[in-house]
């Protein structure tokens, strides 16, 4: 790229962080959540009209990404550089831009499954511990992950049968968003095969009347010891 073109490039990302309105999207997406376009309207102070503008702006410069999960539709920071440029910023002049607090109901928010695999807080902690672990290798962008020969090793410890997982006729593993936490959990057949060891080892069971998972006393200590996440 000539150096003409590349200051351009800069000074296009520059005026798409400058409008406050999409600054204040940016910021509170600081956080780690995804969030909806109507999430952002009310952050940014904007009609719902407008906050799609803006977003559509902040994409095509690759500063937010869009995650489409059935009928919803998630915004996120599209890498750790832009969080990092905005940290930056950040660093510079202080936001006091506004968090995301859960609503959800608390007995569905520490474990409930979403269709055959685990979610809520528990589920978004393993994830993270898998791949802090370098069990799982994160996508670059939206995608499958991989699972290394050190998470095959682990999740086979725990029963989890990774090659029977991989032949079912269905995505393996991906970042599945957490409706509750606006984080990914482990989707996919390997994450449903998680929930089933889960429930197995008796660490969690099953509600009767809802989605709910409860986390049973042997779940809290088992957890804890293996994956140091504590609950």
């Amino acid at each position: 790229m000539h150096d003409t073109d590349h200051d351009a490039a800069v000074s296009r990302i520059a005026a798409a962080i400058a409008e406050p309105a999409r600054t204040r999207m940016l910021c509170c997406l600081m956080d780690g959540h995804a969030r909806t376009s109507t999430e952002l309207a009310i952050v940014a102070e904007v009609s719902p009209s407008t906050a799609s503008a803006h977003l559509a702006r902040l994409k095509e410069q690759h500063l937010v990404s869009l995650h489409v999960q059935g009928r919803h539709r998630y915004y996120h920071l599209a890498s750790q550089t832009v969080a990092r440029a905005l940290e930056a910023l950040m660093a510079i002049a202080p936001p006091d831009g506004p968090r995301f607090t859960p609503t959800t109901p608390d007995r569905l928010q520490l474990a409930r499954t979403c269709y055959d695999h685990m979610a809520g807080t528990l589920a978004v902690l393993l994830h993270d511990r898998f791949i802090a672990l370098g069990w799982l290798c994160s996508p670059e962008v939206e995608g499958d992950y991989q699972l290394t020969e050190t998470g095959n090793r682990e999740l086979a410890a725990l029963g989890i049968d990774t090659q029977a997982a991989g032949k079912r006729r269905r995505r393996f593993a991906y970042p599945c968003m957490d409706w509750s936490m606006r984080r990914p959990h482990l989707g996919g057949a390997l994450g449903a095969a998680l929930l089933q060891a889960a429930q197995q080892r008796e660490w969690v069971r099953k509600d009767l009347d809802c989605r709910a998972l409860t986390v049973t006393d042997t779940g809290h200590k088992e957890i804890q010891k293996r994956f140091d996440v504590h609950l």
